[in-house]
């Protein structure tokens, strides 16, 4: 049965309590501490614990996501509190080394860990005193070399982002037979089908008035689930997802994992070599850190609207080609491609029609 873990905003809170509480004397030592994940609790390992100045403090987690395939397993997570007289702020959240920055310079720590924060810390802090939070990930910085932060603008390291702090091993094989159950339960009342793939996918699909009924989860298991909906007679399915994830099936890739197989500049360079003869164009996109980075490039070349027509049709290509080898069946299938801020890049003529569909439903 595979494990869940918690997320990586979960370990830092319990790292920030626990050199509160030692700060405030509430303890001496501690080996876990119980902390608030809204909904529920958790109770998170503390590997170190110090008292560093009489008005700072430092404590030391280790992240454990579960049976996920998460780079950030074991990676140690620092909380360096330090009390000050109450400024206009009772809680005050920084970035340390390898936790990243936006843009504008502000902490990478999104809704949900502050929610997480303030849930777990400000009933701690004295009305007199203001707490003034450090998160150090002293791997962060080099992690985050391994993600695609740089495209989401988070820059110098990882990010304490998500929407909940159990971490689900969506990654464990075992979680696939959830998906096809869930699949098989939406197929009765929906034939025409959406795959959701990437964060933006279901506002994305908000925005197209699909509705919810019809959208099915798939992880990284798209191949697999889309031989499920053609064995459960499925009439279409409707790809709908970031182009930097998606476009993999272009070049016959259909487990999506980054741990099984990233090719994802070669696919959209050798779309360039389909649809131009610039070179240059190519050597570009295979030089670029990201697809989100070659995707901009091309932008600026004004080849992407061809180079991602041209991605899309073979997706939708293979995806059908891929359903009649294992599952003998005819699957209409279209694709829909979005760039990280979700804005539609293209959609096929496949897409099309079962949009359509989709809409008159």
């Amino acid at each position: 049965m595979a494990r869940t873990g918690y997320t990586l905003p979960v370990f830092a809170v319990a790292a920030a309590k626990a050199a509160l509480m030692h700060l405030l004397k509430n303890i001496d030592s501690v080996s876990s501490v119980k902390i608030d994940i809204l909904p529920g609790t958790a109770e998170i390992f503390i590997s170190q614990l110090a008292k560093l100045e009489p008005e700072s403090s430092l404590a030391i987690t280790l992240s454990e996501p579960g049976d996920n395939l998460d780079l950030t397993r074991n990676t140690p997570i620092w909380a360096w509190v330090r009390l000050s007289q109450r400024q206009s702020q009772a809680l005050v959240l920084e970035a340390g080394e390898g936790l990243g920055k936006t843009a504008s310079g502000e902490p990478a720590i999104y809704n949900y860990a502050r929610q997480l924060f303030d849930a777990n810390l400000l009933p701690l802090i004295p009305p007199e005193q203001t707490a003034t939070v450090s998160i150090i990930l002293p791997e962060g910085r080099q992690l985050a070399q391994r993600t695609s932060n740089e495209a989401f603008g988070i820059l110098e390291g990882l990010a304490l982002l998500g929407t909940s702090g159990i971490s689900q091993p969506l990654s464990a094989a075992e979680h696939l037979e959830e998906f096809r159950l869930s699949l098989s339960d939406r197929v009765k009342f929906s034939p025409h089908l959406v795959f959701c793939i990437g964060s933006n996918g279901m506002q994305v699909a908000q925005r197209l008035g699909i509705a919810e009924s019809a959208i099915v989860q798939t992880g990284n298991w798209i191949g697999a689930m889309l031989v499920e909906a053609g064995l459960t007679q499925a009439k279409s399915v409707l790809l709908l997802g970031y182009h930097g994830k998606l476009i993999k099936l272009a070049g016959g890739i259909f487990n999506t994992s980054s741990h099984l197989a990233d090719a994802k500049l070669e696919i959209i360079g050798a779309a360039v070599i389909a649809v131009s003869d610039d070179l240059q164009a190519v050597r570009a996109v295979l030089d670029a850190k990201t697809a989100d980075a070659a995707y901009k490039k091309l932008v600026e070349l004004g080849l992407s609207e061809l180079v991602f027509e041209t991605l899309a049709e073979k997706i939708s290509h293979r995806a059908t080609a891929y359903v009649q080898k294992y599952a003998n069946v005819a699957l209409k299938v279209g694709t829909v491609l979005f760039n990280r801020q979700g804005e539609i890049i293209t959609q096929d003529s496949q897409a099309k029609e079962i949009l359509t569909i989709q809409r008159s439903l």
